[in-house]
């Protein structure tokens, strides 16, 4: 498993990482407890290290999750992302939407980030995780009404108390993480990023590189599009999200899919999924640090895992980038 540094720290993340949110069930139509953990020891096993998650999957059962899994892995093994900045126990801040838990009961979803709660989030969140330490902690969305400064110096307290190894951001603009830079010193910024939706491209990972940042990359398999297993009419469970996505509208599915068809031969001739090429090709894009890719159980994960085997050339990324130029999507 190949392994990079986020921005100019020490810490050390598998290219592949594993994202648990939906580990959690929350948004997915549910999860099963035992496929989940086995799913995180399958990768970890294949070369794996790093877990991303969030007290908001599953209102803490990702992170419950996550905290059985690695509980038998010396500590110095895996590396922890989790976040903050996201309450349903409480009324404050920014409203963000209304939502169920995993038991269909309704939830309000609010972005705060104030000193306290942030303080409190941690030690909820190392209490779940079943460790004294977080490697990276980053706040998950802006909050609009808390300052940056009050939300990063908390952070920076908590590195302080030895709590927290590094300060990270998820969903900021180049803005946002200036700003945020002032107070702390930033090692990355989490973003949505696939080949379907490659927005940053224009700014933030301009800025990313010019200031030594990384990007770690959620959604590169667009919620599973982009594994091409997904075709157009397809039945969600009742709660996944994804039936409200318009790249999962009908006409979008069978163009991805047509797109998919089209590189194909490539991942044919290496003997690797479709799946595998694109996370491959998501971490080979300049400005990616590393790639979150979720798994529901130990196959899906240990495939995950193995696209950081995959090579690509030069002119295969070539060809894929000229493929993907002609897609058109509603």
């Amino acid at each position: 498993m190949e392994h990079r540094k986020l921005g100019e720290s020490d810490l050390e993340v598998s290219v592949i990482a594993f994202g648990a949110w939906a580990a959690g069930g929350w948004m997915w139509g549910g999860t099963e407890r035992n496929q989940s953990v086995n799913a995180i020891r399958a990768c970890y096993e294949q070369g794996v290290t790093s877990i991303d998650t969030a007290p908001i999957y599953g209102q803490g059962l990702s992170e419950e999750i996550v905290g059985e899994a690695i509980k038998d892995i010396p500590r110095d093994r895996v590396q922890i992302l989790t976040k903050y900045g996201m309450r349903w126990d409480v009324k404050k801040g920014d409203f963000g939407f209304k939502s169920e838990n995993n038991r269909g009961e309704p939830i309000d979803v609010y972005k705060y980030a104030g000193k306290e709660s942030i303080i409190k989030e941690c030690e909820d969140s190392l209490r779940r995780l079943g460790t004294d330490y977080i490697d990276l902690y980053q706040i998950h969305w802006p909050d609009i009404t808390t300052p940056i400064s009050e939300s990063m110096e908390a952070v920076q307290r908590l590195i302080e108390q030895g709590k927290v190894r590094y300060a990270g951001v998820c969903n900021y603009d180049e803005s946002q993480m200036a700003e945020a830079m002032t107070t702390i010193n930033l090692v990355s910024n989490q973003v949505p990023y696939s080949m379907v939706n490659r927005g940053i491209e224009e700014v933030v990972i301009p800025f990313a590189l010019a200031n030594k940042k990384s990007i770690i990359a959620y959604s590169p398999l667009e919620r599973g599009l982009l594994t091409g297993k997904i075709k157009p009419g397809h039945s969600f469970a009742a709660g996944d999200h994804r039936a409200g996505l318009k790249y999962y509208q009908a006409e979008n599915i069978a163009a991805v899919n047509a797109f998919l068809q089209s590189i194909k031969p490539i991942a044919d001739d290496k003997g690797v999924s479709l799946g595998q090429l694109v996370l491959r090709w998501t971490v080979d894009k300049p400005g990616i640090t590393i790639a979150l890719a979720g798994a529901r159980n130990a196959e899906q994960a240990i495939q995950n895992a193995k696209a950081a085997e995959v090579k690509l050339a030069v002119d295969e990324m070539a060809f894929i980038n000229a493929r993907l130029d002609e897609l058109q999507l509603v």
